[in-house]
């Protein structure tokens, strides 16, 4: 790159060494074509984020040359609503600003066009519900009156709220789609009982739907303590397991519980109005679609335990209404959270020894099920022998997705009899599990976790009248990787929560796995972008309204768009 001979003018860092004045790193210019536009000085230079083999310089160089080429293309508008507005320009000063001023203005215009082409898919899916066949699935009070009223609790004004919300859209000739979010023991499964019992009191089944046989089991048992004495017909149905009573029940069962078996099968299935699917985040947007693929459509309630800002949720869930659950029950008391280095274990076990003995039970939790080479982080299965040592003479059991189904049970049903004081488990026991004996998490390796995940982990305990502990072990010594454990230290509020963990992460990571078919956000900011999203939304909604089917020229590129988002449940129109 350098010759004798060359001028250079040179920028750098000044340094003293060895005798010697040089400069690190430095960049540099050569100074041979008289009047030629500088690439890395005398500018504001963009700085890319690199792979092995690839240095700042060389790709710097790449991209300057490939903007440059654009003066050959014919330029177009960055959006087909803004005909002044230029994209050539936006991708110029997005690269190679001439201000800072004029950087920021080339990125809003293209966040806005990448905002606009997500909210017309979601815009795109929501019109697409609303044309949907449906039918009325509540006409009468009366199964939803006794079952609050049996309660030993009254509901939260939020859960009351909440039921009235879904009670509207039950008795409305269009298909429900509605999401309801609420913080890890809001009261999630209540809602949706009574929901399932003003369906059944219209005469039709529904469908309970959740991520795991663990959690489709937890849930089959608490359903049956509330809809037994209601005289609901309830039967449990997953790839592994299923209930004797269902072959009598065939055909009449009013609340058929299952996995994600119960997408395959429509044998239990003779008048399906209503479908809820738990934790539906862990579903893809085509196995949504592929319950609801019926005529006319049922009813669909999903709902998620974590909860995400109202920005983010217009964006991954604006296909869907939303009901918020803000409350919890009083009877929960705040849990103990304290973020701990490993070395502390001594500690730690000595606490869980003293719990144990008080009568109580613990989780230990892992990231891993095995130990691998490749990662340096504790695993369920070796470490369990060392705390049934450590606990000795309490009763260990172990716990994790490689176990077979009856396996789990026998584990599931020893720890919930008490028969086993510590469980040692993976995050297998993330959703659902409810013992509310269990007053002790131990987390080890902590930072492996996402945040949204610990909180959820933290939610199995703190479920009975006895004060409950997390206990956050990690060896990391990362800045960024303690302040998000911190986080958890501070609040138990799973909105909060999310928002922190979003603002460490960036919501990328969230709409890869909350909502498949939404095209990549490059520029912008799902947090920091709200006026923008908010704008992008009303574009959406005006070119539909133009062009519900996305035919004239101008608007190809959001018609390819949707085709994409197609092959993940959209539907678009002829």
């Amino acid at each position: 790159m350098l010759a004798e001979g060359q001028e250079m003018i040179v920028f750098g860092r000044p340094k003293e060494g060895k005798g010697r004045i040089f400069l690190d790193h430095p960049e540099f210019e050569i100074v041979d074509d008289e009047g030629e536009r500088w690439i890395h000085m005398d500018r504001i230079a963009p700085v890319y984020p690199l792979t092995e083999g690839l240095r700042q310089r060389a790709l710097r160089e790449l991209i300057y040359h490939a903007v440059e080429a654009l003066g050959s293309i014919p330029d177009q508008p960055v959006l087909p609503t803004r005909l002044g507005s230029s994209l050539r320009n936006a991708i110029v000063q997005v690269h190679f600003p001439d201000s800072f001023a004029k950087l920021e203005e080339a990125r809003q215009q293209l966040a806005l066009a990448e905002l606009v082409s997500m909210q017309v898919v979601v815009e795109h899916r929501r019109r697409s519900n609303v044309s949907l066949a449906g039918e009325s699935h509540a006409h009468g009070e009366e199964l939803v009156a006794k079952f609050l009223g049996a309660l030993p609790f009254s509901p939260t004004g939020a859960q009351r709220r909440a039921i009235s919300e879904i009670r509207r859209d039950l008795a409305s000739a269009y298909p429900m789609s509605r999401l309801l979010q609420g913080d890890v023991g809001s009261g999630k499964t209540l809602v949706a009982v009574a929901a399932m019992l003003y369906t059944k009191e219209a005469g039709f089944q529904s469908a309970f739907m959740a991520p795991t046989q663990v959690l489709a089991e937890q849930h089959y048992r608490t359903l049956h303590g509330w809809l037994d004495p209601l005289g609901v017909k309830l039967t449990l149905k997953t790839g592994a397991r299923q209930e004797t009573s269902f072959l009598e029940l065939q055909g009449s069962a009013d609340v058929i519980v299952g996995t994600h078996a119960l997408l395959y099968d429509d044998e239990p299935f003779t008048s399906l109005g209503l479908v809820v699917i738990d934790e539906q985040h862990k579903f893809g947007v085509l196995q949504r679609a592929k319950l609801v693929q019926r005529v006319p459509v049922p009813d669909l309630l999903v709902m998620t335990a974590t909860p995400i800002p109202r920005t983010l949720a217009m964006t991954v869930y604006g296909d869907l209404d939303v009901s918020t659950l803000d409350e919890k029950p009083l009877n929960r008391r705040p849990v103990i959270t304290g973020l701990r280095p490993t070395g502390k274990i001594p500690e730690a076990a000595a606490f869980l020894r003293e719990r144990i003995a008080s009568g109580r039970q613990v989780y230990v939790v892992y990231p891993v099920i095995e130990e691998s080479e490749s990662l340096s982080v504790k695993a369920a299965t070796t470490e369990y022998q060392k705390w049934q040592r450590i606990l000795a003479p309490a009763s260990c059991g172990l716990l994790h997705g490689r176990l077979d189904s009856q396996e789990k049970d026998r584990v599931m049903a020893d720890f919930r009899k008490g028969q086993i004081q510590a469980l040692i488990s993976t995050s297998v026991i993330e959703v659902g599990i409810d013992v509310e004996n269990a007053t002790v998490m131990l987390i080890e390796n902590a930072e492996r976790f996402g945040l949204a995940q610990l909180h959820q982990l933290r939610g199995r305990i703190g479920r009975g009248r006895h004060q409950s502990y997390c206990i956050l072990l990690t060896e990391s010594e990362d800045l960024a990787a303690l302040e998000k454990l911190r986080v958890l230290e501070k609040t138990e509020n799973g909105f909060e929560i999310a928002e922190a963990d979003l603002r460490l992460r960036g919501p990328g990571d969230f709409l890869g796995t909350a909502q498949s078919g939404l095209p990549p956000l490059r520029l912008a900011n799902l947090i920091e972008d709200e006026a923008l999203l908010l704008e992008a939304k009303e574009i959406a909604r005006d070119i539909l309204d133009r062009d519900s089917g996305l035919q004239a020229p101008e608007n190809q590129s959001l018609r390819r768009t949707i085709v994409e988002a197609g092959k993940s449940g959209a539907i678009l129109p002829n």
